[in-house]
């Protein structure tokens, strides 16, 4: 039976993972032959005006009654689906999100994006009023979920383990010799990407020929350039000139077109996520590099020490440059262990593809509507 999705979460033309997540879900659930329609709530900064039709509404953490606003709009579906991030929404820790909770009357899905180990006393209560609040909660990993039963109290069988999605991107690669071997690093930037240190590890791979090409693609973070205006791109253009491998790197630093990034990332000989974070639980870059069946070179945050466990990829410490280049030395210089690796991420690769997990949410919501409709005698 068709149903209905409300979501509440930032949207483009906003910049953030949250906003290409929705957007990518929002796409896959409403199909033609799903029959589904859904409409947005769209989180914001300031007073913008959506011309997307499906922005239903805004909520602005200073407008009178927004959250009011915003809860009457996600009642006009079957499912509210909030996406979950401490950062987006307003108050402390976004706390503004408990007010649109409370008013909120049809069955709550909730996705929580980040699961702190260490949170703060309010951290911590914003978290687990959210997940009062919801009928159910999905996490994008095993981890995440174990992090929110242990540290969080919360009922084991209120959260789903529901992958994050993946365009569809893989493609047969083509052996070319004569080119210089690409190495691809994308999304956002700013500190914590740990760009430094797989500048850093650059200098291990001089002597190969031909030398490869590492590409940083991605507009500075919106809210990072804000604050700091480009500091650090220009920082890292400096610290590669300082190790002597500025003639490796190039940064991409203008807004990627779905067909641009989807040709670099099939052209890449391996993905490189030399995050700093050792509490990341969710990374749409990883997923999208494994659906593309690509090898992965990642610091071992929990996603990805969870999804790289059957050799899609390589493991290093974070802050390691010299770990890093010598994980990279051994997938462009070892041709069988490249090969298994990318075996092994085409194998992983369906289960993540949007439109299956398009299909996990409707199997969610489907039954979570069976359980909210009154028994017929």
């Amino acid at each position: 039976m068709p149903s209905s999705y409300g979501f509440l979460s930032t949207y483009p033309p906003t910049q953030c993972g949250l906003a290409t997540f929705t957007a990518a879900l929002l796409r896959s659930l409403i199909t033609p032959d799903s029959g589904d329609r859904a409409g947005v709530v769209r989180v914001v900064d300031s007073p913008v005006r959506s011309e997307a039709p499906e922005v239903v509404a805004h909520l602005w953490s200073r407008a009178p009654g927004a959250q009011r606003v915003a809860a009457e709009a996600l009642n006009s579906f079957d499912i509210a689906v909030i996406q979950h991030e401490y950062g987006i929404y307003g108050g402390p820790d976004g706390d503004q999100l408990l007010g649109v909770l409370e008013d909120v009357r049809v069955p709550i899905v909730v996705i929580a994006h980040t699961v702190l180990t260490r949170p703060t006393p309010h951290q911590a209560h914003v978290l687990q009023q959210v997940v009062s609040a919801s009928d159910a909660v999905v996490t994008m990993t095993d981890a995440a979920r174990d992090r929110l039963v242990a540290r969080y109290d919360v009922e084991p069988t209120k959260v789903v383990v529901i992958p994050h999605g993946a365009r569809q991107r893989h493609a047969a690669t083509v052996h070319a010799p004569e080119k210089r071997p690409l190495i691809l690093t994308w999304g956002l930037l700013g500190p914590g990407k740990g760009i430094e240190w797989a500048i850093d590890g650059l200098q291990r791979l001089r002597q190969l020929h031909p030398r490869p090409a590492y590409v940083v693609a991605g507009q500075t973070h919106p809210r990072v350039r804000e604050r700091q205006g480009e500091e650090y791109r220009l920082h890292l253009g400096q610290r590669a000139r300082a190790v002597g491998v500025s003639d490796l790197v190039r940064f991409a630093g203008s807004y990627l077109d779905e067909a641009t990034l989807t040709g670099l990332i099939r052209r890449a000989d391996v993905v490189l996520l030399p995050y700093d974070s050792r509490e990341q639980v969710t990374s749409g870059v990883l997923v999208e590099a494994v659906a593309a069946g690509k090898p992965v070179v990642a610091t071992a945050f929990p996603h990805a020490v969870e999804m790289l466990s059957t050799g899609a990829g390589l493991l290093v410490p974070q802050y390691d440059g010299a770990a890093i280049g010598a994980a990279l030395y051994r997938v462009l210089t070892e041709p069988d262990l490249a090969g298994r690796m990318a075996s092994e991420a085409v194998r992983l690769a369906p289960a993540l593809l949007w439109p299956t997990v398009a299909d996990r949410y409707r199997a969610l919501a489907a039954d979570l509507l069976a359980v909210r409709s009154p028994v017929l005698g």
